[in-house]
């Protein structure tokens, strides 16, 4: 385990790497999930709207 967990020397650049890459993949995420979620309910919106005219 700690010969994986070293990386056969390369662990400073590997392991931050995979870091950097699981933040900015969360981030992505974490938007794409938002931006979702407030065109579902500008949808809502405007579909109630327009069934009121």
């Amino acid at each position: 385990m700690s010969a994986f967990l070293s990386m056969g020397g390369y662990a400073a650049f590997v392991w931050p790497c995979y870091l950097l890459t699981a933040a900015t993949m969360a981030w992505i995420f974490y938007t794409s999930w938002k931006k979702a979620k407030r065109s579902a309910k500008t949808l809502a919106s405007l579909s109630d709207q327009d069934q009121q005219k």
